[in-house]
C-alpha cells in the first residue's frame, strides 16, 4: 500500500480535467498510468465519474418550468384528494363489510327456519307486514326497541371507526 501519492498525479488530474485523457497526454504519462496503481485507480474513479455525469446530464427532465410547476401542482392536489377521500373510503369498506355480515346472518337465520322465502309474496303476508309497520301496533312498538339498539350501536362504531381513522391521518 502506497501512503505516499504518486509524482505524476497532478498531471494525470489535469489531463482527466482538460479532457486530454488518454489521446491529448504524452505516451509515457499513459505507460506511467498503466504500471502505477495509484494513478490507475485515479483514472479509473475519474472516469466513471465523468461517465456518471454525462449520463445523468441525459436524463433531465425536459420541460419548461411552467409544464414542471403544472404537474408538481396536479402532484400535489391529487395527495391532498387522496388524503382527504380515505377515511371515506374506509367508512364505505366498513359500511360494506356491515351489509355482507347482516346478510350472511339473515341468510342463516332463514335456512335454520327452513328457507321459506315463496310465502314472503302472498297477499296475506304483505297485509300482516303492513299491519305491523303501522304506527299504533303494539308488536311495532315492543320490537322497535330491538331495532333501533343495534341500529344505535352500529352508528357509534362506525363514528369511532371514522374518528380512529382521521385521528391516523
Amino acid at each position: 500500500m502506497n501512503l505516499g501519492t504518486c509524482c505524476y498525479e497532478k498531471e494525470v488530474v489535469q489531463a482527466l480535467k482538460s479532457g486530454h485523457w488518454p489521446d491529448g497526454c504524452t505516451p509515457d504519462l499513459r505507460a506511467h498510468v498503466a504500471a502505477c496503481a495509484s494513478c490507475g485507480d485515479l483514472v479509473l474513479v475519474t472516469e466513471a465519474f465523468q461517465q456518471a455525469r454525462r449520463e445523468s446530464a441525459h436524463e433531465l427532465p425536459s420541460g419548461s418550468p411552467g409544464l414542471l410547476w403544472w404537474r408538481a401542482q396536479l402532484r400535489r392536489r391529487n395527495a391532498a384528494a387522496e388524503k382527504i377521500t380515505r377515511p371515506i373510503t374506509i367508512a364505505e369498506t366498513f359500511a360494506l363489510i356491515v351489509t355482507v355480515l347482516v346478510a350472511s346472518v339473515f341468510v342463516g337465520w332463514q335456512y335454520g327456519h327452513g328457507l321459506r322465502w315463496g310465502t314472503w309474496c302472498s297477499e296475506e303476508t304483505l297485509a300482516r307486514g303492513l299491519h305491523l309497520l303501522s304506527a299504533g301496533s303494539a308488536v311495532v312498538q315492543g320490537n322497535l326497541f330491538v331495532l333501533l339498539a343495534p341500529l344505535a350501536a352500529l352508528a357509534l362504531l362506525g363514528g369511532v371507526v371514522l374518528y380512529l381513522v382521521s385521528a391516523k391521518s
